[in-house]
């Protein structure tokens, strides 16, 4: 008998073992073309590369580090000033001049006289008053001279108009009260008169009323309070001068003129 023949297909539907699927392709190999141009390209860079430099002994020398910020950062830092040694000004004001160094309306300042930079007034003086200004860029010494529990003496030359009697200055002298409370007990008393600059405009004078030259001693700092003290004893202020704060004076400085000293150095 006759053998059936064998299929072809007899493996047609067998399967044939599956590669594990790993989650990643195998890389490619690279070809010897690819890798012998990067090769040469490696070779190329580690040829032109500077080497660091070296001391004799073969090691490395340290290079100062470079900001490559510098020039930014050197303009955005702050440029300080130097800072001015510790300094008293003694100015004369003369009338009409303002107590700072600015004014919107045009008026004469400090600023017209006084060309010293980072100096503050220890304390006002009105407008209409003459004499000793402190400035100074010693903030101790700067609220020392303004503040009240301290009793700094200011003395004051006031002319009044009319002639006031012992009992009326006795008055002053215990203390008055104006609007904004009772005034501390001042030094009052009758003096020549001064030996001064002529003020610019004078002063106006009824020529049927006499003068009286007051010296006046306090230590409060009110507004305008001499002016008030002397109205309100009935003898108005025609001209006030102040002549000394604590140790400074007015001797040898003409009006409108200043000087400068050290702390610690004699007036």
């Amino acid at each position: 008998m006759s053998q059936p023949p064998v299929s072809k297909n007899i493996n047609k539907n067998k399967s044939s073992p599956k590669r594990a699927n790993t989650g990643a392709s195998s890389p490619a190999k690279p070809s010897t073309k690819s890798a012998n141009k990067r090769s040469a390209n490696r070779t190329t860079v580690a040829e032109g590369k500077v080497q660091p430099a070296r001391n004799a002994n073969g090691s490395l020398k340290k290079e100062p580090f470079k900001n490559p910020n510098r020039r930014a950062v050197a303009a955005a830092k702050p440029i300080v000033s130097q800072t001015l040694a510790p300094i008293i000004v003694l100015f004369n004001k003369p009338f009409d001049v303002l107590c700072q160094f600015t004014d919107e309306q045009g008026r004469k300042t400090l600023k017209d006289y006084i060309p010293i930079a980072d100096v503050y007034a220890a304390g006002r003086l009105d407008r209409d008053s003459e004499g000793l200004l402190l400035l100074t860029n010693d903030g101790q010494l700067q609220a020392r001279l303004t503040e009240p529990k301290k009793k700094t003496f200011k003395i004051y030359w006031v002319q009044v108009e009319g002639v006031p009697s012992e009992d009326v200055l006795t008055t002053l002298r215990q203390g008055v009260e104006l609007n904004d409370g009772m005034t501390l007990p001042a030094k009052v008393k009758i003096m020549d008169s001064p030996d001064i600059w002529p003020r610019n405009p004078p002063v106006r004078e009824r020529k049927n009323i006499p003068t009286t030259w007051l010296e006046i001693q306090i230590h409060e700092g009110r507004n305008r309070q001499v002016r008030r003290m002397t109205a309100h004893i009935g003898f108005p202020t025609l001209r006030l001068i102040r002549y000394k704060i604590g140790q400074w004076s007015l001797d040898n400085l003409p009006s409108g003129e200043h000087k400068c000293i050290r702390l610690g150095d004699e007036v």
